[in-house]
C-alpha cells in the first residue's frame, strides 16, 4: 500500500466555541448526503455490534468506551477496502491498520489539559493526518486516514488502567466501478434458462434508474466476482415488496448464490422483527438485525464479501456482521461459496416494481484474510 503520512506529533491547539446543545449534531449518524455517497459507520453508537474486544468495552452516551483494569484489544470484523475512514476519540491509547505484516497507525497520548499524537509505524499504506479541537471543554482529536491497498484491519489497543473513548468511527469505501451505465443493460443479461421465470420486465428508465416490474424474473451481470465491495441505491414502489440481490451466483442458473434481501417490513412498530429476514439481511442464512429502509424512499445497501466472512450495511448503519462456517462447497445453497460468481437482480413476483440506480463495485483481492 502507498505511502502518504501527513502527521508527525500532533498537541492541541486553539481550542474551538462549543455550539449550542440544539446545533449539535446527532452522534454516530449519517447525513442524506453521507449515506448516497457510500459512507459506512463502524461504530452505531448503541453496541459493539461488527467488533471484537478482548477485555473491557461499554457503550454510554453514544461513546464506545474500551479499557479498563486489564489491556484492551479491538477489532473490527470487517477488514477495510481501500477508502477513507474517519475517527474521533478523546482518550489514550494505539490506532493500528495493518494489512498483513504491514502496518500503521497513531499513538495517542493524554496529559490533563492535551492530546497529543506519534505516527507508531509507516510500513505500509496510509495517510494519516489529524486534527485536535475542544468539546465542551475536552481535548479531541480527528484522525482522517485514507487507504489504497488491500484490506487493513482496525485495531485499538488500550493498556491496562487506561481509556480510550472512541466517540465516532465511519469508513467511505474507494475505488468503486459502475456496474450499470443508466443508458442501457450493457455489462447484464435477462436468464431465459427457465421459461416459467421471465416475466420480469427489467428496463431504463428516463432518469437513468434500472427498473424491474412483475416476475419472476433474474437479471444477471456478465462480470464475476468473489471479494468485493457492492453499493447500490434501491426504491420499493409499493409496500412491503419484496427482492434481492444475489452474489457469488453460480453462472447459467437461477439465482443460485447468497441473497442480500430486500424487504422493509418489519412486526408490529419494532423494526428489529424484519419480516421475512429483512433488507440487509442474507436470505435464510441471518436475518437483519434491524429495518433500516422504507419503502417508497432510496435507500442504500452495501454489501462486503471477503472470504467466509459477509457483512452488509443500509444508509449506512450496519445489518449483518456474518461468518459462513458451513462445509466449503461450489452450491451456496449447500455450504461455503468464495469463489467467482454473477450478481443478480431478482424480480420476485407479480407485485414487483422496484428501482436501483448508483450501482457500484469495488474487487478485492482474495486471499487477503
Amino acid at each position: 500500500m502507498r505511502l502518504a503520512f501527513y502527521a508527525g506529533v500532533c498537541g492541541l491547539v486553539l481550542a474551538v466555541a462549543p455550539a449550542s446543545a440544539d446545533d449539535k449534531p446527532r452522534p454516530n449518524t449519517l447525513t442524506p448526503k453521507e449515506i448516497a455517497d457510500g459512507w459506512l459507520l463502524l461504530f452505531d453508537g448503541e453496541t459493539t455490534f461488527g467488533w471484537k474486544v478482548e477485555g473491557g468495552a461499554t457503550v454510554k452516551d453514544g461513546m464506545l468506551l474500551l479499557g479498563g483494569e486489564k489491556e484492551t484489544k479491538a477489532m473490527l470484523t470487517t477488514p477495510l477496502s481501500a477508502g477513507e475512514l474517519r475517527l474521533e476519540t478523546s482518550g489514550a491509547g494505539n490506532i493500528l491498520f495493518q494489512a498483513g505484516e504491514q502496518s500503521s497507525g497513531l499513538g495517542v497520548t493524554k496529559q490533563p489539559t492535551q492530546l497529543h499524537c506519534t505516527v507508531l509505524a509507516n510500513q505500509g499504506g496510509s495517510g494519516i493526518s489529524t486534527t485536535m479541537n475542544r468539546v465542551d471543554g475536552v481535548a479531541r482529536m480527528t484522525a482522517v486516514v485514507t487507504t489504497d491497498g488491500p484490506l487493513p484491519s482496525l485495531r485499538f489497543l488500550v493498556p491496562a488502567g487506561g481509556t480510550l473513548p472512541v466517540h465516532s468511527i465511519k469508513f467511505k469505501p474507494a475505488g468503486l466501478k459502475p456496474l450499470f451505465n443508466g443508458k442501457d443493460l450493457t455489462g447484464w443479461k435477462v436468464f431465459t434458462g427457465d421459461p416459467k421465470r421471465v416475466a420480469t420486465k427489467f428496463e431504463v428508465t428516463k432518469d437513468g434508474e434500472l427498473s424491474a416490474k412483475n416476475g419472476p424474473g433474474d437479471l444477471q451481470t456478465v462480470g464475476q466476482w468473489a471479494d468485493f465491495v457492492l453499493q447500490l441505491e434501491c426504491k420499493t414502489n409499493g409496500k412491503w415488496l419484496n427482492s434481492g440481490v444475489f452474489f457469488r451466483c453460480i453462472p447459467d442458473q437461477y439465482q443460485n448464490g447468497y441473497e442480500a434481501q430486500i424487504q422493509n417490513g418489519y412486526f408490529g412498530d419494532d423494526r428489529t422483527r424484519p419480516l421475512d429476514y429483512g433488507t440487509g439481511a442474507i436470505y435464510r442464512r441471518v436475518p437483519a438485525r434491524k429495518v433500516v429502509s422504507n419503502d417508497n424512499e432510496w435507500f442504500t445497501m452495501t454489501v462486503v464479501a471477503n472470504g467466509p466472512h459477509i457483512a452488509t450495511w443500509v444508509n449506512g448503519y450496519q445489518t449483518v456482521d456474518w461468518t459462513d462456517d458451513r462445509k466449503a462447497s461450489d452450491n451456496p445453497r449447500q455450504g461455503l461459496k468464495t469463489g467467482k460468481g454473477h450478481l443478480s437482480i431478482q424480480g420476485h413476483d407479480s407485485t414487483t416494481d422496484l428501482l436501483f440506480r448508483n450501482i457500484r463495485l469495488a474487487e478485492l483481492p482474495s486471499g487477503e484474510r
